[in-house]
């Protein structure tokens, strides 16, 4: 397993930005496929943002397209969430998580098998 803490939360306005990072442990960080994924109060986790082991693929859920960008640096062992234009409706817990094989791409939460404890971003309106 991997430890994973987020980091960069906070209370923001609408139209804000927030970056958000994900510190990984272990020394096999570049191999994983990460994921951004977000669990608003009486909502199910959705899925937000993933990139390959490299960074040379992204994927974004529809509602956050052209407003969030997901990098990762691997000599640093973190992913960061870039999220700009901030609307109420992305107010919600953030959870980073790891799908260590490497191999699955995608968004498909119950591929990622390590996951942070989640921070929290709130956006006032």
């Amino acid at each position: 397993q991997v430890q994973l803490v987020e980091s960069g939360g906070g209370l923001v306005q609408a139209g804000g930005s927030l970056r958000l990072s994900c510190a990984a442990s272990g020394r096999t960080f570049s191999s994983y496929t990460m994921g951004w994924f977000r669990q608003a109060p009486g909502k199910e986790r959705e899925f937000v943002a993933a990139i390959s082991w490299g960074g040379g693929r992204t994927a974004y859920g529809d509602s956050v397209k052209e407003r969030f960008t997901v990098s990762r640096d691997n000599a640093k062992n973190t992913v960061f969430l870039q999220m700009n234009s901030l609307k109420s409706e992305d107010t919600a817990v953030y959870y980073c998580a790891a799908e260590m094989s490497g191999a699955y791409f995608g968004t498909v939460m119950e591929k990622y098998t390590s996951w942070g404890q989640g921070t929290q971003v709130t956006v006032s309106s």
